[in-house]
């Protein structure tokens, strides 16, 4: 029994600790790439192209009021999931970081490299408004490796701009 404790404690180590630094293996066995024009794109999810792609802030103007909209967007990689890659924030890729949209992918299907910051992608899904509970925005902190008293000062939901994408193509890394 005691041999056996000790296994499952070193599989849980050598699995935790696998990791290459700034990638993660889902995003690794998930991605699909296909060789255009001599260039290698790198896609997640559903393959997808930037045709019919609109800039971020043109998915803001054209979203208005409404409380969600089918959308192809153009735009910047502002944080990803330290954790697994689950989730990412997104902005203008213009450089406008006045609102940032909060992005997961469609049954978790797919999961983005770590080390994806300032990337530039074009992802195909939904934009939509919604409530984001305290548990949620505490537990996205700690995906994002904040500290405990900046979890801890997380006290209000927020109704924010989130996308569920369906595909993710990295124009640039």
């Amino acid at each position: 029994m005691k041999n056996l404790i000790l296994l499952g404690v070193f599989a849980l180590m050598f699995t935790a600790c696998g990791q290459e630094q700034g990638y993660n293996e889902e995003a690794k066995d998930e991605q699909k790439e296909e060789v255009q024009n001599g260039e290698h794109a790198v896609h997640f999810g559903e393959i997808i192209d930037e045709e019919g792609a609109i800039g971020f802030d043109e998915m803001l103007e054209m979203m208005g009021e409404a409380d969600s909209m089918y959308a192809k967007v153009i735009a910047k990689v502002d944080d990803v999931c330290q954790k697994k890659g689950c989730w990412m924030n997104v902005y203008s890729a213009d450089g406008s970081e006045a609102e940032s949209m909060f992005v997961q992918f469609h049954d978790y299907g797919f999961f983005m490299p770590l080390d994806l910051d300032g990337g530039l992608i074009v992802m195909e899904g939904y934009a939509y408004r919604d409530w984001t509970s305290v548990a949620e925005l505490q537990h996205y902190a700690e995906d994002a490796g904040q500290s405990p008293e900046e979890i801890a000062a997380i006290t209000e939901p927020v109704h924010e701009l989130k996308f569920m994408a369906t595909g993710v193509k990295i124009l640039q890394q």
